[in-house]
């Protein structure tokens, strides 16, 4: 923004604002102290040679990049910062007009008397990508995603939370592209789901949930880096809490049941046989046939000789043919 303002043929501020700390800055990967002199450095000299192409205050324009100094549009009229100060479009477009500019084409007289003022609303799709770049969406979209691949992992057929589940993670995928990540704290997000599964299939008394607890709560925490220039960019505490809250519900009843569902014996098909009782309706010798379920089966006994009329449990099923215990 400084750069673009001191470049201008004219620089206007309105009131209550202000301009400085040009300083570079990254908001990726740290760089080393001799890449960021250099990036200063270069930033300097070039805000010098515009500020002197535009007859502004060289000096100011240089320790604005050194020593990121900022100041309110007053003090920017008086140091040579701006030409001057309006409270509206309407005033500003009364200002600029007749002024004499020189641009590459030649020298231009504006005539902005009686322009007409439009503005530009965002596009759809800017808006859509302005919502996504939210880090409380970001961090809501990456939950969302991760509850939903797994809930069809452990409920498998369900298929719309799978879908739903991988779109929010590629949607959230792309916000944090947007965003300052600090993946030590994604890495505790993703540690605090691997503790939520082992509670479920690990007996521990509470102590997996209580780490996925404090796991997720350092890794949402952690999740945007603070050390950002973008001091803004942070996620809600309140996000953080009913996501921690809905997580623990979430793995406790919705992932517990679903898993708990597929350790469920069988209670129909083949399968489902083993372990019932039955009634031989012939002798065993060991070969014969008995009653199960209503049924008539084929069966052998591994327990010798059994006399017709003897109740029997089913041991295994081998190529349609009932293996059976006398029941004690």
């Amino acid at each position: 923004g400084v750069f673009i303002t001191l470049a201008a043929h004219i620089a206007i501020m309105a009131p209550g604002t202000n301009i400085g700390a040009a300083h570079p800055v990254t908001l990726g990967e740290q760089q080393d102290s001799v890449m960021m002199e250099k990036a200063t450095n270069d930033a300097a000299a070039f805000i010098r040679t515009i500020s002197e192409k535009r007859n502004r205050n060289v000096a100011w324009a240089e320790d604005a990049v050194r020593k990121s100094i900022s100041i309110t549009e007053s003090e920017a009229q008086n140091q040579g910062v701006i030409d001057t100060i309006a409270p509206n479009l309407d005033k500003l477009l009364e200002i600029v007009n007749g002024i004499v500019v020189e641009t590459s084409s030649g020298i231009v007289t504006l005539e902005t008397k009686g322009a007409s003022v439009k503005n530009i609303e965002k596009s759809f799709q800017q808006k859509i990508l302005d919502i996504l770049s939210d880090p409380n969406i970001a961090y809501i979209l990456l939950m969302l995603g991760i509850y939903g691949l797994l809930f069809e992992l452990y409920n498998p057929g369900a298929i719309l939370p799978g879908i739903v589940g991988f779109i929010c993670l590629i949607l959230a995928f792309y916000s944090m592209h947007t965003l300052p990540i600090n993946y030590a704290g994604l890495a505790l997000i993703l540690f605090a789901v691997v503790l939520f599964i082992l509670e479920i299939k690990i007996v521990s008394h509470g102590i997996l949930t209580i780490g996925g607890v404090v796991s997720l709560a350092l890794g949402s925490i952690m999740l945007i880096q603070k050390e950002s220039m973008l001091e803004f960019v942070t996620i809600s505490w309140e996000v953080i809490l009913i996501t921690i809250i809905l997580t623990v519900v979430f793995f406790v009843f919705a992932i517990g049941m679903g898993i708990k569902a597929q350790k469920k014996k069988p209670t129909t098909g083949i399968q489902g046989l083993i372990g019932e009782i039955g009634e031989t309706i012939s002798d065993l010798h060991p070969e014969g046939s008995v009653k199960v379920h209503g049924e008539i089966w084929n069966a052998i006994s591994l327990d010798g000789t059994i006399k017709r009329g003897t109740k029997i449990i089913v041991a295994e099923v081998e190529n349609l043919k009932l293996k059976v215990h006398k029941r004690q």
